[in-house]
């Protein structure tokens, strides 16, 4: 929508820009107007500018609502721990106590699995220095801090497996930070949270 109306906007300006060209070109002379005020004029201008400014306000603020909407079903809760360097995920929910994490050299890479079709609570802090979680593909990023938790939520509507990495340079392996996230089934990561394995790149099981 606000593409829409910049649109509109950028037109209705090109527009009265074409036709002052136009006019001038065609060598009609403004005639100054007799009058010292307009006050009719000017509240109409006034008015128009507010109007718009009032609609502008009130549409950034739904969308922000619209899209910060609590979510409808009670989010799966995962915590993320990032370290130096590399990254731990918990899974509190999990009778298993399920954990999986790395050393972030070669392909010891951990895995964020999480479930399709449901919301996603991430609850990101760091054990040491400033990280940042960050998936390019999904457009997901959050910063981690020490002694500080930061959260965001999340929804996958399909399975799959995506690269994350870390996006705050950290420290001399920061280049290697990396690790996968991987959506799979609300069954199969019912599975995963009783301690069964998923499939490859599932990192250390801890």
């Amino acid at each position: 929508m606000e593409s829409a109306v910049a649109a509109f906007v950028f037109l209705v300006v090109c527009a009265l820009v074409a036709y002052a060209v136009v006019m001038r070109r065609a060598g009609r002379q403004p005639v100054a107007s007799r009058k010292p005020e307009r006050p009719a004029f000017e509240k109409y201008y006034v008015g128009v500018l507010a109007a718009f400014a009032v609609f502008l306000v009130a549409w950034t603020a739904w969308q922000n609502h619209e899209e910060h909407r609590p979510p409808d079903r009670k989010p799966v809760r995962i915590d993320v721990q990032s370290f130096q360097w590399c990254w731990k995920f918990s899974h509190p929910q999990s009778p298993a106590h399920r954990s999986t994490t790395g050393t972030c050299r070669g392909n010891d890479l951990p895995t964020l699995v999480v479930p399709t079709g449901r919301p996603v609570e991430l609850r990101l802090t760091s054990k040491d220095v400033i990280h940042s979680l960050w998936v390019p593909d999904l457009r997901y990023k959050m910063d981690a801090f020490p002694d500080h938790v930061n959260t965001f939520t999340l929804t996958l509507d399909h399975e799959g497996r995506w690269r994350g990495r870390c996006a705050e340079f950290c420290g001399e392996r920061h280049y290697a930070m990396d690790f996968w996230i991987q959506a799979v089934s609300p069954e199969e990561y019912g599975r995963y949270l009783q301690g069964q394995q998923i499939g490859a790149g599932a990192g250390t099981a801890a």
